[in-house]
């Protein structure tokens, strides 16, 4: 049996952890005007879309009887409406996003959570149903549903990259991933060509601490992942500027790649830089206007 005392002090260490969240995307999402965001498109209306397997969190009024008596599984009937108006969210909240090279700046870890809940109170407000990409919590509309992504963003992981995650990615819906990209290429690669598969398009914001892109380090320098589990010491620090920076550059050439022969966008983003703007860049660009 869970002691009551660590229980609720568990719990409350937890709640602490949301209103600073909330209070910053909140203030951050009321910079951007909504304008016509988030309306519904020219020529897409109730007309029926397809059926798909009902998933944890649907409304029990959405399962389609008829069509689920056929068989063992339960289905929901979509809309088109429903299906346009959809946007799936994944965070990256592995070690490596717990990065920041000095007191001053944000790790790229809370830079990347209030972007990205800030953009989920946009598109919530203009008439959006948001969720995140997987099966622990589809997409919905209203406040509670800002509270439900503010506490999943909240979640850390201990391994140094989080890979993507592409499952129960909803067919033509629309998708922003957030993260420094800097670990295995493959499973971004498998997660957004499965999403074009599906019909699905997004953006993808690259968050980066600038000392990432500077490599000002000189003379005897320990390197350690965040996670602990990479260490490298060097005498000279200053002669691996080159060829990090090489490998960095190689990195942004494969996911600008990437994203054009998926449908997406690609964002770069500092923490040092104003989140006001990387917000802007966001909203526009999942309403296709930016490139």
């Amino acid at each position: 049996m869970t002691n009551a005392p660590s229980l609720r002090e568990r719990s409350e260490a937890e709640a602490s952890r949301l209103p600073p969240l909330l209070a910053h995307a909140e203030h951050l999402a009321g910079t951007v005007l909504l304008g016509d965001h988030g309306r519904r498109r020219a020529g897409l209306g109730d007309d029926f879309w397809q059926y798909r397997p009902a998933q944890v969190g649907d409304s029990t009024r959405l399962i389609d009887h008829r069509r689920s008596a056929r068989g063992d599984m339960q289905f929901v009937r979509e809309r088109e409406w429903q299906i346009a108006q959809s946007v799936m969210m994944w965070v990256d909240q592995g070690a490596s996003m717990r990065f920041a090279s000095n007191k001053d700046l944000p790790q790229k870890i809370d830079r990347a959570r209030l972007l990205a809940l800030a953009s989920a109170i946009l598109l919530l407000r203009g008439g959006e149903r948001v969720g995140l990409t997987g099966t622990t919590l589809p997409p919905r509309r209203g406040n509670p549903q800002i509270l439900r992504l503010a506490e999943a963003f909240g979640q850390d992981y201990s391994h140094e990259y989080s890979p993507p995650e592409h499952r129960a990615m909803i067919p033509h819906s629309r998708a922003v991933f957030i993260s420094d990209f800097l670990g295995d290429m493959h499973e971004v690669t498998l997660a957004l060509t499965k999403a074009a598969d599906r019909g699905v398009r997004g953006v993808l914001l690259q968050v980066l601490d600038p000392e990432e892109e500077l490599f000002s380090y000189r003379g005897r320098t320990i390197f350690h992942s965040v996670g602990g589990s990479v260490a490298h010491e060097t005498l000279k620090a200053g002669e691996l500027r080159p060829r990090y920076l090489q490998r960095l550059a190689e990195r942004r050439d494969e996911l600008t790649r990437l994203t054009r022969a998926t449908g997406w966008q690609l964002g770069l983003h500092h923490t040092g830089d104003s989140a006001q703007s990387a917000l802007l860049w966001l909203y526009r660009a999942l309403d296709g206007g930016t490139r």
